[in-house]
């Protein structure tokens, strides 16, 4: 099956306090807030396309390179935001489909920093795994998390994965070879 085949989500994805949006242009100032101050944290430009410090037009940039993802092929990348009156955006939170023939999917997601503490990461992983298993022939789906990043295999484990090892030398990371925890999900039912 191909992304093409799958359609976006009728409804969005939720679990706990948080909802995953699209990055609709009807919400932008909120998502392009939430940017900026993703920015500020020197992690995510160093594993992504958002610039450090990114101003307005950067950030705008990014949003615009995040709803092309699914018309890429490359999988679903969405804003994590509150399920309240103000739904505020957060973070974004992305399921990558680029294995899917294979049946595995990956997520990736990051919290802006004004928003981390909150237990929102771990229910924006929840939610990506509910949407996962509504996508026909997706069978396990999985996370890397450096070692020292606690908040986010702690996320992973209470948004119901399971970490599964130590990958050595895995990804290159700011110029760096980095050593990668495992985690892991099967689809329900399934050994």
């Amino acid at each position: 099956m191909r992304l093409d085949q799958i359609g976006w989500p009728a409804s969005d994805p939720a679990s706990g306090r948080v909802r995953l949006r699209p990055f609709d242009p009807s919400y932008e100032a909120g998502d392009l807030a939430m940017v900026c101050d993703l920015a500020t944290d020197p992690y995510p430009p160093l594993i992504g396309t958002l610039p450090a410090r990114a101003d307005e037009a950067q950030a705008r940039a990014y949003l615009e390179r995040q709803r092309g993802r699914y018309a890429e092929g490359l999988g679903f990348v969405f804003a994590i935001a509150e399920r309240s009156a103000a739904e505020r955006s957060l973070g974004f939170a992305a399921l990558w489909l680029r294995e899917l023939a294979a049946g595995r999917g990956t997520i990736g997601y990051a919290v802006a920093p004004g928003a981390r503490g909150r237990g929102v990461a771990s229910d924006a992983v929840a939610a990506l795994l509910g949407f996962a298993w509504t996508i026909p022939g997706l069978h396990r789906v999985e996370a890397y998390v450096e070692p020292w990043n606690a908040g986010s295999w702690r996320a992973c484990e209470r948004g119901g994965m399971t970490r599964e090892g130590l990958l050595r030398s895995h990804q290159e990371i700011g110029g760096a070879r980095r050593d990668m925890l495992l985690y892991a999900v099967v689809r329900p039912g399934q050994p």
